[in-house]
């Protein structure tokens, strides 16, 4: 655990494993994966981190505010904590983080995981952009926040798990990064488009995509398999945008599977 180059990183399970590095999506927060460090950490290594300008990182972000800068960060992090290379596993923003990684340097990625992520941005995607960004405008960043699980969860596990998703929006609130740091994430991950570049990417790909993901629709990632070489695509017929969290079991153990070779 500590700060390098101003990124807050924390690292859990196998010191000597074979390395996983966690990135999660528009909240920018490590502690997204919470469900899934028991299950990862029992055979590796994994790392986990705070996007620059959220959570206990940086808060400032000098310069565009781009998926390449992002993933830039990623690089500067791996050389400050001597990680050579790893398995990347991103969610949406942090999948794409990790497609830019296996553009601009695919010999640091030994293998990429994309959850619910895209190539370009859907225009339903787009709508609901538009639609969580009005209310922070026009409503602030309780109203964002209180919203946010509409996008994320199945209305059932949103029902079962009020309580936790309360305490989750009071943390929240607590450290929320600023309607400027939101909007300019946002604007970062709509500019994101490498839909005429697949068919560059090598690293060995998997992407998982949720059929009643209220965020993104499961075409995006049919897109992103039919253009990777070689990419495997697992559905979940349920567990929404954020299937990691909502179907956390189910997850790890296709998640494992995979990185076992089976």
């Amino acid at each position: 655990m500590g700060i390098a180059g101003g990124i807050h990183w924390e690292e859990h399970g196998q010191p000597d494993g074979p390395a996983i590095l966690l990135s999660s999506g528009l909240g920018g927060s490590g502690s997204y994966w919470q469900p899934n460090l028991a299950a990862l950490g029992a055979g590796h290594r994994v790392i986990t981190y705070d996007h620059r300008g959220t959570g206990r990182s940086d808060a400032h972000v000098p310069g565009d505010l781009t998926v390449d800068a992002m993933a830039a960060d990623v690089i500067a992090l791996m050389d400050a904590i001597g990680l050579e290379s790893c398995t990347f596993i991103g969610h949406a923003l942090g999948g794409h983080i990790g497609l830019a990684l296996a553009l601009s340097a695919p010999e640091r990625l030994e293998r990429l995981v994309v959850i619910n992520g895209w190539a370009k941005l859907d225009p339903h995607t787009a709508r609901c952009f538009d639609t969580r960004l009005a209310l922070l405008k026009d409503s602030g960043p309780r109203a964002y926040l209180h919203a946010q699980p509409l996008f994320l969860y199945p209305p059932q596990w949103i029902s079962d798990h009020h309580d936790r998703i309360q305490d989750e929006e009071e943390a929240m609130l607590a450290h929320f990064p600023g309607a400027e740091m939101i909007q300019r994430r946002v604007a970062a991950v709509r500019r994101f488009n490498i839909a005429g570049r697949l068919d560059e990417i090598r690293v060995p790909t998997l992407l998982v995509a949720s059929d009643d993901d209220m965020l993104v629709p499961p075409s995006a990632s049919e897109k992103l398999a039919a253009g990777i070489p070689g990419a495997q695509l697992a559905r979940m017929a349920a567990g929404a945008h954020a299937c990691n969290v909502t179907r956390a079991e189910h997850f790890n153990m296709w998640l494992l599977d995979w990185l076992d070779g089976e």
